[in-house]
């Protein structure tokens, strides 16, 4: 039976006025690869009722939808704005927004395939190279914004999943690995941003979760838009090198680091009463 999708007033009717709070998925709506439980849920439907809410993820969109969407209800009907790859991928209120991919910097006058098979040939190389306690498979995997690296595989478990971030703190496989790539490839001007528990992106400088705000000034220019003169942002990897550091900082947001999706909602009940 299809979930009732609940109504919510329109964007310029939301009791707290040009307002918009944004979210990362993993770890801070919820677990890292795991569903947001039905507490999570209720709680962002009743933010909606007051605010705009979007999230910003740096995985594509199915994988948003198994987190956080069901079979009856689309992720792109929960928020006002989904931003899947960073914002490269955009919907409002489920309408698509313009779209950009990492095959247009592919394919740009300074990279060209050349540039980027020797990037690709240095990351399997490394990896081939590292001895881990468990290597699975889809050490790269091609997305529309970027291309994410996983030294363990993006094939490996849960379990496996735990084991080889904890190994990783311990020994700084991504960290170690991101500098080599600066080093090798300085021209190609790429952010490497650490992010869930096994791999690190990579993208053009500037494609970060700060791309998703243009897409917000972009909407406010349009006949009846909103200009959103409060971004509230959270998320869980906001140190230097996390993928959400660079929204986090961003002059133009007021960031909240959490731990956990428990964390999201204690800030949550404390700032909107929800």
């Amino acid at each position: 039976m299809a979930s009732t999708i609940p109504s919510y007033p329109p964007l310029e009717d939301r009791p707290i006025k040009n307002t918009i709070v944004l979210f990362d998925v993993d770890g801070t709506l919820s677990l890292a690869r795991k569903k947001a439980t039905p507490e999570m849920l209720a709680t962002l439907a009743a933010l909606r009722q007051k605010v705009a809410i979007g999230y910003v993820g740096g995985s594509d969109l199915s994988k948003q939808e198994e987190q956080l969407g069901s079979a009856g209800c689309s992720v792109k009907t929960l928020f006002d704005f989904s931003f899947s790859e960073n914002g490269l991928k955009a919907w409002k209120l489920g309408q698509e927004l313009k779209s950009t991919t990492f095959e247009d910097w592919i394919n740009s006058e300074d990279v060209g395939e050349h540039k980027y098979q020797e990037l690709v040939d240095f990351i399997l190389t490394y990896i081939a190279g590292l001895r881990i306690p468990v290597k699975r498979g889809t050490f790269i995997e091609f997305r529309n914004g970027m291309i994410n690296v996983s030294p363990i595989g993006r094939n490996a478990s849960s379990d496996q999943r735990n084991d080889f971030e904890k190994y990783d703190h311990e020994h700084g496989i991504r960290s170690t690995f991101i500098q080599k790539l600066k080093e090798r490839f300085p021209e190609l001007k790429l952010t490497y941003s650490v992010g869930g528990q096994i791999s690190f992106d990579v993208f053009p400088t500037g494609w970060d979760k700060t791309f998703c705000l243009r897409h917000l000034e972009d909407e406010a220019k349009k006949p009846g838009g909103i200009n959103y003169t409060t971004v509230h942002f959270f998320g869980d990897k906001t140190a230097p090198g996390g993928n959400d550091y660079e929204i986090y900082t961003d002059s133009r947001v007021t960031g909240h680091s959490v731990t956990n999706p428990d964390d999201t909602l204690r800030i949550l009940k404390e700032l909107f009463d929800v």
